[in-house]
């Protein structure tokens, strides 16, 4: 027994050093990058082409900020609802193309930048199409997700 002891004791005191050393580091969650916004983008117009307003909606924090082309600052998700009934109606495509985006160094905040086409058609029934630009801030929320926070957007001309 006596000659047993120091084999466990070595045995044990070589478990406490090699293992710790052994398994992986865990890992933090992985870090925001630029290209993830944009692909996040993909996904808010495909929810949105899906889903209509609703779809749309989704992507957007409970106090989001809408700075529509032209009017008033909207404050709150409930407030900015209305305004996108339009996106229900499928004669109405909005689509959008990230051209640009980055994460601040904290990575919980970041933005967006690009260009759009609505796609409606007018009184007489014939198809039109709205060009513009867009900026989209970005948050971290606490569950995970990403929102946005503040939109806005403003007319362009076609594009050539």
């Amino acid at each position: 027994m006596k000659s047993f002891l120091p084999i466990l004791l070595v045995s044990f005191l070589v478990a406490i050093v090699a293992l710790p050393v052994a398994r992986p580091p865990v890992a933090a969650s992985p870090k925001a990058t630029a290209e993830m916004l944009k692909q996040l983008e993909g996904e808010f117009m495909k929810a949105a082409a899906d889903k209509g307003s609703q779809g749309y909606l989704s992507y957007y924090a409970d106090d989001s900020v809408e700075v529509p082309n032209g009017g008033p600052l909207i404050q709150g998700k409930a407030n900015i609802a209305p305004g996108m009934s339009f996106l229900d109606d499928k004669n109405n495509r909005l689509l959008w193309t990230p051209v640009g985006a980055d994460i601040s160094a904290s990575g919980d905040l970041g933005y967006t930048y690009g260009t759009f086409e609505f796609h409606s058609k007018n009184k007489e029934g014939k198809p039109t199409v709205d060009y513009g630009k867009y900026t989209s801030i970005w948050k971290l929320q606490k569950d995970g997700s990403w929102k946005v926070v503040l939109d806005m957007g403003n007319a362009s001309p076609e594009p050539k």
